[in-house]
């Protein structure tokens, strides 16, 4: 059976991935510079929007990894 992508392809594909949630972390960090002392609710709500964003962009920077053959043992213990 031969793969629908080859790899150079899923590697592409992991890079866009790995760039999408290194912008999404860098919004973050913008986010927390112009913070002000008090956070109004708009603040909290913005906050959990970047962090949702940022945390599907690692979800699918963790898929293209393993698309890409980049599975790694899971470090928890059982």
């Amino acid at each position: 059976m031969t793969d629908l992508y080859p790899a150079a392809d899923q590697r592409e594909l992991l890079r866009q991935a790995a760039a999408a949630h290194s912008a999404a972390s860098r919004d973050v960090e913008t986010f927390l510079r112009r913070l002000p002392d008090v956070p109004d609710p708009a603040d909290i709500t913005e906050y959990a929007n970047l962090l949702t964003r940022e945390e599907q962009a690692r979800v699918d920077r963790q898929a293209a990894a393993d698309a890409a053959g980049l599975q790694l043992p899971s470090i928890e213990s059982e």
